[in-house]
């Protein structure tokens, strides 16, 4: 089915699509999702309320930008055809400061509680902040339309307010603006809740209370509007991994629509051209575009002035960018097709933290310089923490990347049973795991010929051993010398991982880097780390040179 996209929508499409201003590698992935999500989906805009919204406008001091627009018929006008549900019921907004971004929620909230807000009664809009100022400046916005010389009398008849609410007479919705206090806020009735500035959440706390306290009225609605921010592993870089599987892996939205403008590299930012990536109202606005070269100038003369120049202008977390295992663009590289690889030799690499949660093995080919890998994963469907993994797992599963195991645990002659079928297509020169993990599986791989006492065949790796090899794997993906195929899970695994300054508690010297967890319970990481130990031992390919003879078959003895 082929859905009509309005101009609203098509229109900022072909601006990205088309330029002249560039856009970031999300909004191109954006455009194309949504052109085929209107080509293939049974959905509809419904231009009247679009319409309607959209003459409201007028009441404000600004024009909408084409982003906006873009926005508002997508997350408040587009439905599915058979439930008349929204389609995009949840919107996450990641964009440069001084884009216009509070002036927008206040434009959106008196949609949502004005007479054309038909389907949905009592549409109460609760935006939420951790500072005052940010909660309540688009509701102070509102109030100041409303109380404009000229159309005073006419938006009375529509809207009561008081310098704390706005309600809409018709609708019976209100705006208001929350702080954080999530203990007092049960028994809420938010039709659309609204989270400003997400980059200070450091916890779901008050946003799960907002959220429980939807679905009492229809149609309800969610929207995390942000600036980029100094806070890992909260909400913010969950909402930002969300948006770009969805964008870039293939992930099912589930009304999750992410829209993301950003640079991603340091450098970008010396290119004026590139700012139009992270705001995409630049180019419309004579005097924020004054003000960003303001401030790009005083952040080079002095940087220690505005730290929050690349962060909030450009939404580039210097401090993600440097612990992060790549640049994600260089992950997507790895996705080329495989060569032939049989009869080459290779190392494997085995990684889990827990047999009763994931495990990995990866088989790790070289020829010259470039690097190929082929990943596998096991899932414990029994795992106590899988519901907390956000990942399509079920959808690799199907494709048959990752097996799930339906027990208490993964038993380790399922880890052993591939190392046996990988031998019988390859010469496997060594073995390469956690010196810690080894007594689990120790039994099942001492039975197919792996034994750390024979040190040429089995490495336990340490800590010092994986500070070795880091330097050698960022040069891999630096060169784009890595070669996985279509590998999702391994993929979201090097996004799961940062790199950490070594400490001398480790036993190694400072100023080099290992590898970590960003978080443990829902970011797995074992198909990387099993990579990582695969490139232990790498040393034992030599040049990558396929052997003569074809390669030894190990029996699993039982």
């Amino acid at each position: 089915m082929t859905c009509k996209m309005p101009p609203e929508v098509l229109d900022y499409i072909e601006l990205v699509e088309n330029g002249p201003y560039r856009a970031c590698p999300e909004q191109h992935a954006l455009c194309a999702y949504i052109r085929k999500c209107f080509e293939t989906e049974a959905i509809h805009v419904d231009t009247k309320q679009l319409a309607n919204y959209l003459k409201l406008e007028k009441y404000f001091p600004f024009k909408l930008y084409p982003w906006e627009k873009f926005l508002t018929a997508l997350w408040d006008c587009t439905y599915w055809d058979d439930s008349g549900l929204p389609r995009w019921d949840t919107v996450f907004c990641m964009i440069g400061r001084g884009a216009g971004k509070d002036g927008y929620l206040s434009f959106d909230s008196m949609c949502s509680v004005s007479p054309y807000c038909e389907s949905s009664p009592r549409y109460d809009v609760d935006i939420c902040a951790n500072l005052e100022e940010q909660a309540t400046r688009p509701l102070k916005d509102l109030v100041e339309v409303l109380e404009t010389p000229g159309q005073l009398d006419k938006l009375k008849k529509h809207f009561y307010h008081t310098k704390e609410v706005v309600q809409g007479l018709k609708n019976r919705g209100s705006v208001r603006g929350r702080t954080n206090n999530p203990k007092s806020r049960d028994g809420m009735r938010t039709g659309k809740a609204i989270f400003n500035e997400v980059h200070q959440y450091e916890s779901y706390d008050n946003i799960t209370v907002f959220r429980t306290g939807q679905g009492k009225v229809p149609h309800p609605r969610t929207g995390y509007f942000t600036s980029n921010g100094k806070i890992s592993d909260g909400p913010l870089d969950d909402f930002l991994a969300q948006g770009r599987r969805i964008l870039f892996e293939g992930e099912a939205d589930r009304g999750f629509l992410p829209f993301i403008c950003c640079l991603h590299d340091k450098e970008q930012v010396h290119d004026p051209e590139n700012w139009y990536m992270a705001n995409p109202s630049l180019q419309y606005s004579e005097s924020l575009l004054h003000e960003t070269e303001k401030e790009y100038h005083d952040w080079l003369e002095y940087p220690e002035r505005n730290p929050d120049f690349l962060t909030k202008r450009m939404g580039l977390r210097v401090q993600s960018a440097e612990i992060a295992v790549t640049d994600y663009d260089k992950v997507l590289v790895t996705n080329r097709e495989l060569p032939s690889l049989y009869g080459m030799a290779c190392t494997v690499g085995l990684d889990y933290a827990d047999i009763s949660d994931w495990a990995a093995m990866n088989l790790h080919f070289r020829r010259g310089d470039q690097r190929f890998d082929i990943n596998h994963a096991w899932v414990c469907a029994q795992s106590k923490t899988l519901t907390r993994v956000k990942a399509p797992w079920r959808d690799w599963a199907a494709k048959g990347d990752i097996t799930v195991v339906d027990d208490v645990s993964i038993h380790p002659d399922l880890l052993a049973g591939f190392i046996q079928a990988a031998a019988t297509k390859y010469v496997i020169k060594g073995l390469a795991m956690d010196h810690y993990r080894w007594t689990l599986v120790s039994e099942s791989l001492k039975k197919i010929g792996f034994d750390p006492k024979d040190r040429k065949n089995v490495k336990l790796v340490r800590p010092s051993d994986i500070m070795q090899v880091e330097p050698v794997i960022q040069d891999c993906f630096d060169r784009e010398l890595f070669t996985w195929g279509n590998v999702p899970h391994l993929r979201w695994a090097v996004n799961n991982t940062k790199r950490v300054r070594a400490s001398r508690s480790i036993g190694v010297d400072t100023g080099n880097f290992i590898y970590a967890k960003i978080e443990a319970k829902s970011r797995k990481t074992d198909p990387f780390m099993a990579l990582v130990a695969s490139m232990v031992i790498e040393p034992l390919l030599g040049s990558g040179i396929p052997p003569s003879e074809p390669p030894p078959v190990i029996v699993l003895r039982r």
